[in-house]
């Protein structure tokens, strides 16, 4: 390979690139610092870098030399600041390499002011993607820094943001000849968010169930949490997963902090700019704690956050640990999961709408003579799912056995499409009311807006009142049953909530999970 002609500049000794990174969801600012010194040949990273960070060095000497630029033979020392921050991953790749060219004058320092690099390096010089590109991109922005160079791939979601270059390219000789001025690359024009996909299951292939799809199209319009509590063959597991298909898209800034999460789990699907329809969950009972609720340490997404805006669907709720589903207490009332570990502290969204199913008992023929589960097996059984966590749940519904009449019949079920339409409605009606809150959704309003947004005439007063003699409501089911009513009165349309709304929410959290002796 011919090596490459660059000019030489004067020998600084020291450069500094800035570069980005990402803790939990949220990017930062990372300098490094690149010294060349006299000594022995040698290359040292400081400021805590982790596994793939220390790994870079051999990547960053093999792609500098197989792309013309011997490494320096002097004593090297870089450092990624602040130091006190773990840094993890292997987009520091990249800026390095830069540092190096930079430090021994053969890159022009003045060109590297305005501008953020990230990427990995592959020994050939090749660029390569990295996790957390468009959470970097945002820093950028709200930090003012011009340019984002970067890898190719990873231009789709970055230029999502506006009012930053976003420079993709292919590889490190491209990289430098455009910082030199010997070659432009083309700065990636602000995308718009990709077309939705069309969602195969469709609710017209449910029969009968008419009580249970009523349920779940409230709890859709709404985002309000759902438990489907049914014998096994009643087609809760059907319906979970057909919600998807009647939910409306994604707003603009919706997309941007689910794509965010995708990306840094990376978890994006490649060449998608921006994510338009609402992610579906749907982890296996088996899951541990960390990869629910995330983890590790220096703490990544778990599903909850991956489901942010969108559907975490939980079947055979009872068999998951006891802990993991505790640990969904906080997200499901504040929206967002706080870990803390020895080197980091870090916040994830986690704003979801949790869909559980579970059967009533262990054998899930409980209350017929098919049901071979004493009561105290039963009572076990329920009691895996905690009081506070089902208080939590909006909707609670007991789905009953499909009839053979139902099944062989040819009507089909109504189309997604019909039911999304009101979904998306209702939703429109719930935007324009929260415009000025930061609410999306009536499931995120807090007590004090729910009192003002959600408050019943008088004869719905009347029968919440009795409701919470009745059924024994805590405050917090209260503030729900008055949600519920007021996503049901925004589906008909009405700006009051009813009495007719009122008592439709509270046959939704009227389910009875107590086993009794068989008469």
């Amino acid at each position: 390979m011919a090596a490459p002609r660059f000019e030489v500049h004067p020998v600084v000794m020291l450069a500094t690139i800035l570069s980005g990174a990402v803790l939990g969801v949220e990017g930062y600012a990372v300098r490094v610092e690149v010294d060349l010194a006299r000594g022995l040949p040698s290359m040292s990273v400081v400021g805590l870098p982790q596994g793939a960070v220390r790994e870079g060095r051999e990547r960053v000497t093999a792609a500098l030399t197989n792309s013309g630029y011997p490494v320096p033979p002097r004593r090297i020392t870089i450092n990624l600041a602040p130091a006190d921050i773990p840094k993890n991953g292997s987009a520091f790749d990249l800026p390095i390499a830069l540092g190096l060219l930079a430090a021994d004058g053969r890159l022009p320092a003045r060109g590297l002011d305005d501008l953020c690099c990230i990427g990995e390096l592959g020994l050939d010089g090749a660029l390569r993607p990295v996790h957390g590109s468009l959470a970097v991109a945002l820093h950028c922005r709200d930090a003012g820094i011009a340019r984002l160079v970067l890898p190719a791939p990873n231009t789709a979601e970055a230029s999502v943001v506006e009012g930053i270059g976003v420079v993709g390219a292919a590889s490190l000789t491209d990289v430098v000849d455009y910082l030199a001025g010997r070659r432009d690359l083309p700065s990636a024009a602000p995308r718009t968010a990709e077309t939705a996909s069309r969602h195969v299951q469709d609710f017209e292939d449910v029969r009968g169930q008419g009580v249970a799809r009523r349920a779940l199209e409230i709890a859709a319009a709404g985002g309000h949490n759902a438990l489907l509590l049914g014998p096994p063959g009643s087609g809760k597991s059907m319906m979970a997963r057909r919600i998807p298909s009647i939910l409306p898209p994604l707003t603009a800034e919706e997309a941007v902090e689910a794509t965010v999460v995708h990306s840094v789990a990376g978890r994006l699907p490649a060449g998608i700019g921006l994510l338009r329809s609402r992610v579906f969950r749907a982890p296996h009972h088996s899951i541990s704690d960390a990869g629910l609720i995330g983890g590790g340490g220096i703490p990544r997404p778990g599903e909850a956050s991956l489901a942010h805006h969108g559907v975490l669907f939980l079947d055979e709720l009872p068999e998951f640990r006891r802990s993991a589903l505790e640990a969904l207490r906080q997200p499901l009332e504040d929206g967002e999961i706080h870990l803390g570990r020895a080197r980091a502290a870090v916040r994830l969204p986690a704003r979801f709408m949790l869909v559980a199913a579970m059967n009533p008992c262990p054998c899930g023929h409980y209350g017929t003579d098919a049901c071979t589960c004493s009561v105290e097996r039963v009572r076990r059984y329920r009691a895996r799912i905690s009081g506070p966590l089902l208080d939590r749940i909006d909707v609670q519904l007991q789905v009953a056995p499909t009839r053979s009449t139902e099944l062989t019949g040819r009507r089909p079920g109504e189309a997604s499409a019909r039911i999304r339409d009101r979904v998306t409605a209702a939703r429109e009606r719930q935007l324009e009311r929260y415009r000025e809150r930061g609410v999306f959704c009536n499931a995120q309003l807090d007590p004090r807006l729910t009192r003002v947004h959600c408050a019943p005439d008088e004869p719905g007063a009347a029968i919440l009142e009795a409701a919470i003699q009745r059924l024994g409501l805590s405050g917090r089911g209260f503030h729900r049953i008055l949600r519920v009513a007021r996503t049901i009165a925004d589906l008909s349309g009405s700006e009051r909530v009813e009495a007719g709304h009122v008592a439709e929410a509270i046959q939704y959290r009227a389910l009875d999970r107590r086993p009794v002796a068989p008469a």
